[in-house]
């Protein structure tokens, strides 16, 4: 147990609480509020903050809380709404800072620990196991083809830090799902590593093609795919897509679930027209929808 406690105590001071405030005028305050609350990891001495890009979408201000108190404005430096991760940045020097864990060495049954801001220089910690590094679908047009899943329950704020017990990154906290699946979903800490160089000199990957993005957000029921919203100015709002829609065909390929629906979606290229087959208070109605680069809609 000291031993744990111990490896805990070195974590520490490798973590910080954000704390964002972002226009009103940007299109993520709608879901995500205008004031915004984190965690984040140093990934390097020199101030890289990794957390979940959902914090710290759209900022204008950025606080950085170290463990001792110390505060620091930080600043939005890379994005990757792919993955879900973003890096922020400080000015500092020799900051203490957490290693990657090797992506194989990550299985089932393995024990983990979480380490998240509970509000500046509070942190709490939650302990569990992996039970799955399967895909994961989000609502938002988000899929992880290997993401972690832990039974262990977020005990702060989203973009925690989850260690292994060698003491070095697994992944970034994204989502508690307790309430849903009884377990918390990390991203792994590879989709960093394999575009750490990019995010930090271009801001985004460059080198993998671009995914062509709608706004709007598909939930499965029923064996269907049914539209829960779409976002106001987004393409798939200026396409004619409504609420409630179901979506029957992609590019005249028939879809059940979310996976299918993304991949058929990812096939076309940000600016290329897109066709569905939806039903709509049991009429069937045939859409064309202009895809747009996700990135760009959220930068403006």
């Amino acid at each position: 147990m000291n031993g744990h406690l111990g490896l805990i105590h070195a974590t520490l001071p490798a973590t910080v609480d954000l704390r964002v405030v972002v226009p009103e005028s940007h299109p993520s305050t709608r879901n995500l509020g205008s004031e915004r609350v984190g965690s984040g990891t140093f990934v390097d001495p020199n101030g890289h903050i990794l957390t979940v890009n959902y914090v710290v979408m759209g900022a204008e201000k950025i606080t950085v809380t170290l463990s001792d108190g110390e505060q620091f404005r930080g600043e939005l430096v890379a994005q990757d709404f792919e993955t879900g991760l973003a890096l922020v940045k400080i000015e500092g020097r020799g900051l203490p800072y957490m290693r990657p864990a090797p992506r194989e060495e990550a299985s089932p049954g393995q024990a983990a620990f979480i380490v998240a801001s509970s509000g500046e220089t509070g942190r709490r910690v939650s302990g569990g196991y992996i039970t799955s590094l399967a895909s994961y679908d989000g609502q938002w047009e988000y899929l992880l083809e290997r993401a972690i899943h832990i039974t262990a329950l977020n005990p702060g704020f989203g973009g925690g830090t989850l260690v292994d017990f060698k003491g070095r990154m697994m992944g970034v906290v994204s989502l508690n799902l307790n309430e849903i699946a009884k377990f918390s979903l990390a991203i792994p800490i590879e989709y960093y590593v394999q575009y750490e160089q990019e995010l930090k000199q271009h801001g985004r990957v460059q080198s993998r093609t671009p995914r062509s993005w709608l706004g709007f957000y598909p939930q499965a029921f029923a064996g269907h795919i049914v539209i829960g919203g779409v976002t106001p100015g987004g393409p798939a709002e200026k396409g004619g897509m409504k609420e409630g829609d179901i979506i029957i065909e992609v590019e005249k390929q028939k879809v059940k679930s979310r996976q299918e629906l993304y991949r058929e979606i990812w096939k076309k290229r940000p600016g290329e027209r897109i066709s569905f087959r939806i039903l709509r208070e049991e009429e069937s109605v045939n859409l064309t929808v202009t895809s747009e680069d996700r990135w760009n809609f959220y930068r403006t």
